[in-house]
């Protein structure tokens, strides 16, 4: 089976803000191409993101609008508790966190620092590619 990602908000806007490297947008692009997965934390985050360029909204609202949107499956909570508890991570990041260990996803992330610390989670930062 392929592995399958879920794009974190900040991965996100970097990708759509076009401010990694050609690497890591060439890493984000054959990702998005087959499919563009995020929390629904992400999706409230880029909703309500004001972008220095207004028109930003719009390609952030595009985006969100092609992407597959996880929200509280069964054991997510559970499982946030957990990692939360264990990790000291803030709650939407522990949502996160927990919403890619219930759907075994990997984690795409710009600001990894405290994703790194809960170790059975795969994490990615294409900014280090």
């Amino acid at each position: 089976m392929a592995e399958r990602y879920l794009i974190d908000t900040s991965a996100a806007i970097k990708y759509l803000n076009g401010t990694f490297s050609p690497k890591g947008l060439k890493y984000m692009d054959d990702i998005v191409d087959v499919e563009s997965v995020m929390s629904f934390i992400s999706e409230i985050e880029l909703q309500v993101w004001k972008p220095t360029n207004p028109d930003d909204i719009i390609v952030y609202q595009k985006f969100v609008s092609i992407s597959i949107i996880l929200g509280l499956q069964d054991g997510i909570i559970a499982e946030t508790i957990r990692v939360r508890k264990t990790y000291n991570l803030k709650l939407p990041d522990a949502l996160i966190a927990a919403t890619c260990l219930v759907n075994n996803l990997t984690l795409i992330a710009d600001n990894d620092k405290d994703f790194v610390k809960v170790t059975s989670l795969k994490c990615v930062n294409p900014s280090t590619l």
